[in-house]
């Protein structure tokens, strides 16, 4: 079971410095606690600042947790990070694909994309992304605009027509994780879910213990 922090630097309090060290904190925090990787979702950085955050989180966190950046290809290409993650109006897979190639970026550098239909799944597929993020499956604040939560079922019509791991997104909770799971999710990934925890290691802890039950 894959488990993916996506940060939100500004639910955090405080000012934009003091967001910055709280989100980095917390980044070491998830991965410490055995968190597999870590998705660094702060669209509204420039490209500058966004690179000085990744490249702090490739230094503090160790390389057991990837480092992923979203939608700026760029950023994570220049800094190291372990992949990119797209979503729906980033640039194309196949254009991320060949830049990769390009820049002899490696076969471990993933290209991910965020869907919402089973049709950008199977699109996703065919272009060769490495794994694809599926939601929302339950409803949260943060999907909102995204329609209603596609739930379980489409979840399992999605796992059981591409080959490529699927993670579930959207108000995912150790209570429904086993529901996803049988669904045929690869793994979860959840922004509020770790970012609000008090005790990461204790979350984490948890949501092994309810795979396995």
């Amino acid at each position: 079971m894959t488990l993916c922090y996506v940060t939100d630097r500004k639910a955090f309090a405080g000012s934009p410095q003091e967001q910055i060290r709280a989100l980095i904190a917390k980044m070491e925090s998830a991965a410490s606690a055995g968190v597999d990787c870590i998705q660094i979702r702060e669209k509204d950085l420039p490209a500058r600042e966004l690179a000085a955050l990744v490249e702090a989180a490739l230094r503090r966190i160790p390389r057991s947790c990837r480092i992923l950046v979203n939608d700026r290809l760029d950023v994570a290409a220049a800094c190291g990070a372990g992949g990119v993650h797209l979503g729906e109006r980033s640039v194309p897979v196949e254009q991320a694909k060949r830049f990769v190639r390009e820049k002899k970026l490696g076969d471990d550098f993933l290209v991910g994309v965020s869907v919402h239909s089973l049709e950008s799944a199977q699109l996703a597929e065919q272009a060769a992304a490495d794994y694809i993020i599926f939601g929302p499956v339950y409803g949260t604040p943060s999907k909102v605009a995204l329609g209603q939560p596609q739930g379980t079922d489409r979840l399992a019509n999605v796992c059981e027509n591409v080959a490529i791991p699927v993670m579930a997104i959207g108000g995912i909770a150790p209570r429904n994780l086993r529901d996803c799971m049988n669904a045929g999710a690869s793994g979860i990934a959840a922004i509020r879910m770790f970012q609000d925890a008090d005790d990461v290691h204790g979350l984490v802890q948890a949501l092994h213990h309810h795979n396995r039950t």
